[in-house]
C-alpha cells in the first residue's frame, strides 16, 4: 500500500501552461498566492475562478467579469482551464459513452456515462488510478499493472469531460443528465483516498458541479481499515465489491480478502458512519457460471447480510479476451435474485450497458500500460534488428 500512495505524489504532468480546471479550492487558492496575491485575495479570487469553471464550464479566462482585466489576462499567460486530451470517445447503441482521457504521456484512464440510471438522469463511473494492484480474476482492469494514482484534479476533470460532451453548463438541479456519480471505474478508490475524498468535495461543492453527496457512491473491493476514514471524510454512499460468500472462493475471486477476511470486512461495513435504511449499503455481485451462482450461496448471502441496511446488485458477468469465466444463465441468475429478494433485500438484476465499446463493468482497461526500461530496450532492439540497414 506505500508503494500506492507514493505513486500519488509523482503525478508526471505534462509540459506547458498549468490548467486549473477541476482543481480543488485549496490547491488554487495556493496557485494564487504563489503569483503574489495575498491570502484574502488569493481565497476570494480561487471562489470565483471555481465558480466560472466548475459551475459555468468557463474554458478561459476573458468572461470573467468579476475579475479585474489585468489579473484576467495574468492568469491568461500562467494557466488553462483545459481538459485533459481525449484520446478516444466512443459511444454505445444503448447511449453508453466512454472516453479514455490523456492526463499525460502513457497515463489514461477511462470514465463511462452511463444514461437512465433508475429514477436518476444518468451516473459517471469515473477511475480513481491507472490500473490496479488487487488482480480481482474476473476484472479486466485487474490484468493492468497500475501506472499511478489520479489526482484529485484529474479525478474531476473526468466529470467535466462529461459535462462538456453532454451540454450541461451551467451547473442546474433541474432536468440534468448527470446526476450521480460512481467510483468503479479502474483502481480501488481507498487506496487513493486523500485524492478520492479532495475530487468529492470538489464535485459536490454548491458553487460548482454541485452533485449531492448522497449521489456519490464509492466501491471498494475491501480496504477495511479505510471504510471509516471514506465515511467521515466524505460522507459517501458505499458500495462494496463482493461477489463470494465464503472465505476459501472470495480469496480466489478478489484477493485483497486474504489480507481482509470477510469476518473484519463486515465488521467495518457495519460500523459504516451514516448506514441505515435510507443510507443503505449496495453489494456487487458479478454472477459467475458455476462458480458463485447457487441456490445455496444465494441463501449464504442472506445469511452473511444479517443486520445490514442493504441491496444487492447482481452483475452478469461481462466477457472480456482471456477470461476464464462465464456469465451464468439467466434462469440461474433469476433464481438466485428471487431467493434473496423473498429475504427481504432488493436485488436488482443489473442490465449490461455498453458491452458493443467495453464500456461494461469489469471490461475498462486503457493500453496506458507502464513499460519498464528494460521492455523499453527489448522492444528497440527487435526493432532495430528487423529494419534493413541496421
Amino acid at each position: 500500500m506505500t508503494t500506492t500512495l507514493d505513486l500519488s505524489q509523482r503525478p508526471n504532468l505534462p509540459q506547458g501552461p498549468k490548467s486549473l480546471a477541476g482543481m480543488p479550492l485549496p490547491a488554487l487558492k495556493a496557485e494564487l498566492e504563489a503569483m503574489g496575491l495575498d491570502p484574502k485575495k488569493a481565497s476570494m479570487r480561487a471562489k470565483q475562478i471555481s465558480r466560472w469553471s466548475q459551475y459555468f464550464g468557463a474554458t478561459g479566462f476573458q468572461d470573467m467579469t468579476d475579475i479585474g482585466k489585468e489579473l484576467r489576462a495574468e492568469l491568461a499567460q500562467r494557466f488553462t482551464l483545459d481538459r485533459p486530451e481525449i484520446a478516444d470517445h466512443q459511444v454505445s447503441k444503448d447511449g453508453t459513452q466512454k472516453w479514455l482521457a490523456r492526463f499525460a504521456p502513457g497515463v489514461e484512464g477511462e470514465s463511462v456515462y452511463i444514461p437512465g440510471v433508475g429514477m436518476s438522469g444518468g451516473a459517471l463511473c469515473v477511475s480513481s488510478q491507472v490500473g490496479c494492484t488487487l488482480n480481482c480474476t474476473f476484472c479486466h482492469t485487474g490484468t493492468q499493472a497500475l501506472v499511478r494514482n489520479l489526482t484529485a484534479q484529474e479525478i474531476t476533470a473526468q466529470v467535466m469531460i462529461a459535462r462538456d460532451a453532454l451540454g450541461e453548463w451551467p451547473s442546474s438541479t433541474e432536468d440534468r443528465r448527470l446526476t450521480n456519480i460512481v467510483f468503479m471505474g479502474m483502481g480501488e478508490p481507498l487506496y487513493n483516498l486523500d485524492n478520492v475524498a479532495a475530487a468529492i468535495d470538489t464535485i459536490c461543492d454548491g458553487d460548482g458541479i454541485s452533485i449531492g453527496r448522497r449521489r456519490v457512491t464509492v466501491s471498494t473491493a475491501g480496504v477495511a481499515p479505510k471504510l471509516q476514514e471514506l465515511g467521515e471524510r466524505t460522507n459517501a454512499m458505499l458500495a462494496i465489491s463482493l461477489h463470494a460468500t465464503n472465505d476459501d472462493l472470495r480469496n480466489e475471486l478478489v484477493p485483497i480478502n486474504r489480507k481482509y477476511d470477510l469476518q473484519t470486512l463486515f465488521e467495518a461495513i457495519r460500523a459504516y458512519p451514516g448506514s441505515g435504511n435510507s443510507r443503505r449499503v449496495t453489494f456487487e455481485y458479478v454472477m459467475l457460471k458455476g462458480i458463485n451462482d447457487t441456490p445455496a450461496e444465494a441463501r449464504d448471502l442472506v445469511r452473511l447480510l444479517r443486520g445490514v441496511p442493504a441491496k444487492i446488485n447482481l452483475i452478469p458477468f461481462n466477457p472480456w479476451p482471456g477470461s476464464p469465466y462465464e456469465c451464468s444463465d439467466w434462469e440461474t441468475i433469476e433464481t438466485f435474485a428471487e431467493i434473496v429478494n423473498q429475504a427481504g433485500y432488493a436485488s436488482p438484476i443489473r442490465t449490461p450497458r455498453g458491452r458493443d465499446i467495453a464500456a461494461a463493468c469489469g471490461q475498462l482497461r486503457s493500453d496506458s500500460v507502464k513499460k519498464s526500461a528494460a521492455e523499453k530496450r527489448r522492444e528497440a532492439l527487435a526493432a532495430a534488428e528487423t529494419t534493413p540497414g541496421a
